[in-house]
């Protein structure tokens, strides 16, 4: 399908969004567990073929790679795959780095034996054309496995705080959460996959002495967080999205009073065959 001004337009923002920040840092600071947790649930090891697709820092991918894989690392944004290059490096991982759009991947058809994706994928704005890319690039009887932030869980509810604040979306982009759910996924993939995994879990996340600091580190570093705030201010409710996001850490923070603070986001695990 060729690309339009528009999705040009938007896919350039997308870049801008995802270099803003420091989410390298945040990757560091709690992200760190889910790549490993994608790679397990997918039974990656020694020998196979392995991409994953909005790798971002190489979160899945570095450990695939240290699972003895051969793993390419595709992402739209390439300052997070410079950091992830650096990051393999400290590992002593070897895999390749490939700037790539998640909905229009420059592979052939089954050149992989396992395709993943952990919170990168979902955040591709088409849904549909982003799973047929998935699907595409699996070979019949590999693996695909995502881990997706869930609607209800905890960056479902900051996509709704953060919403109105933000920009309107582009016509057909739909919500990065909807992929956390699995009648969406179900959907998505239809009877190309025969998913054998759709496990819900929670990243506990006790880096943060007060909710207030949890809030402040999104907005500091969380490339959506940072386009939301920026148009808040540019339209005059920068004091309202403060607000919002404080407010919004108040309500997910789960320690009891005078205890650090301590959240608990959820994520569906979605692993299946290609038929």
């Amino acid at each position: 399908m060729a690309m339009t001004d528009a999705d040009a337009e938007l896919k350039a923002r997308h870049r801008a969004m995802w270099a803003a920040g420091d989410y390298p840092s945040m990757v560091e600071t709690f992200l760190t567990p889910l790549g490993p947790r994608l790679v397990e649930a997918c039974g990656i090891g020694p020998g196979m073929t392995v991409l994953d697709v909005a790798a971002g820092t190489g979160n899945a991918a570095i450990p695939a790679a240290l699972a003895g894989a051969r793993v390419t690392a595709s992402d739209l944004t390439p300052e997070l795959l410079e950091d992830g290059e650096r990051r393999a490096a400290a590992a002593g991982a070897t895999l390749e780095w490939v700037v790539a759009d998640a909905e229009a991947l420059p592979f052939d058809d089954g050149a992989f034996d396992c395709v993943i994706s952990s919170i990168g994928a979902m955040f591709a704005p088409h849904h549909q054309r982003t799973a047929d890319e998935l699907v595409r690039v699996c070979r019949p009887g590999g693996t695909l496995g995502l881990l997706s932030w869930t609607p209800e869980g905890m960056i479902g509810a900051l996509f709704r705080t953060i919403g109105p604040f933000a920009p309107p979306p582009p016509p057909g982009a739909q919500p990065p959460p909807l992929w956390g759910s699995a009648d969406h996924v179900r959907e998505l993939l239809g009877d190309r996959v025969e998913l054998a995994t759709l496990e819900r879990g929670l990243l506990e996340v006790d880096a943060f002495a007060a909710a207030r600091d949890y809030a402040d580190h999104f907005r500091e570093r969380y490339g959506p967080t940072i386009a939301a705030e920026a148009n808040a201010r540019r339209t005059g409710r920068g004091e309202q999205f403060a607000d919002a996001l404080n407010g919004f850490a108040e309500e997910w923070n789960r320690a009891a009073p005078g205890e650090p603070a301590r959240f608990e986001m959820e994520y569906l695990i979605a692993v299946g065959t290609r038929r």
